[in-house]
């Protein structure tokens, strides 16, 4: 029997699912149908295609990302950190879908830092809630992405977090500086080059002669002088950067202890689970639904799930 309809609403994509009580997924949903890419009718006609055949009275619906946003369907306000699916449950904002009924869409959070620099975030706290467990309630958590996030959880509640706009930064550097001219161009098609991300993450360890600035043109000189062959630019570049952000987030975190828990998509999670090996830096890998489990845990707390029946 179905419990709930979770929806993990980003920026460039929509998925779906029909989730039962235990937190098996019962059927799916995918669409390119992220904030900024609606089809005619805006939110509700992708809500309608997403969840139209699921939808039964008394079954609620919950949804987290950017969809919560100020250019989503309705903002949501931001629950500060130190906080925890407690928080989150009571901040649901509930918004009526256009068929009747409405869906409750989970806030974002926001922290400041000891210099009182403010960072926010939205879906990863979901992510980061579906992968907590008994055994599980504290850890550093990274999630890659155009802005990835490492979050730091203490006794299964957010206590920090940080953003790197790693993602972005390398599809900027790629499209629209001089370093495009030392990959392969695109639309063309481009393998992975192990060998020269490793060589990129090295070199974002290595201390001396100078910070990222100085290292991004390294990639110019190195094309110029045939020690970087244009197939392995984009890997290279994607080391150094990933590796940068390990840099940066250890100067922030500290040493980890234990494992980092890498939350993400196969591609991207494999690139940072290879630069965390470089490192010397033990990961483990999240579940792909750790979203669905999420939303599930803080619906049950909101009171949206009733008891199962025996």
């Amino acid at each position: 029997m179905a419990a709930l309809i979770g929806l993990d609403w980003g920026t460039s994509s929509l998925r779906a699912a029909l989730i039962d009580h235990d937190g098996t997924i019962l059927d799916r949903h995918a669409s390119p149908h992220g904030i900024t890419n609606l089809p005619d009718g805006g939110f509700e006609a992708a809500f309608a295609k997403a969840v139209g055949g699921w939808r039964a009275p008394g079954l609620p619906v919950v949804a987290s990302g950017m969809v919560g946003a100020r250019t989503g369907w309705k903002e949501a306000a931001y629950v500060a950190c130190p906080g925890g699916a407690g928080e989150i449950a009571q901040a649901l904002l509930a918004v009526p879908t256009g068929d009747g009924s409405e869906m409750r869409i989970l806030p974002g959070m926001s922290f400041r830092n000891e210099a009182g620099v403010p960072d926010v975030m939205r879906g990863e706290e979901t992510q980061i809630l579906g992968c907590l467990s008994p055994d599980r309630q504290d850890g550093l958590f990274v999630l890659p992405g155009t802005h990835s996030k490492w979050v730091r959880v203490e006794a299964g509640r957010i206590t920090g977090f940080a953003s790197y706009m790693t993602g972005e930064l390398f599809a900027a550097l790629r499209g629209h500086t001089i370093l495009r001219h030392t990959m392969t161009p695109p639309g063309e098609a481009e393998e992975f080059d192990a060998d020269a991300f490793a060589s990129g993450v090295r070199r974002a360890a290595d201390l001396t002669g100078g910070g990222l600035l100085r290292r991004l043109f390294g990639a110019r000189a190195l094309a110029l002088f045939g020690e970087l062959p244009t197939p392995a630019g984009a890997s290279w570049l994607s080391g150094l950067l990933i590796g940068t952000e390990f840099v940066e987030a250890a100067d922030e975190f500290g040493q980890v202890p234990g494992s980092l828990v890498l939350v993400g998509g196969a591609t991207l999670a494999d690139r940072y689970a290879r630069a965390a090996r470089i490192l010397e830096i033990a990961t483990d890998a999240a579940d792909p639904d750790a979203a669905f489990a999420g939303q599930l845990h803080v619906a049950r707390l909101a009171g949206l799930i009733p008891e199962t029946r025996r």
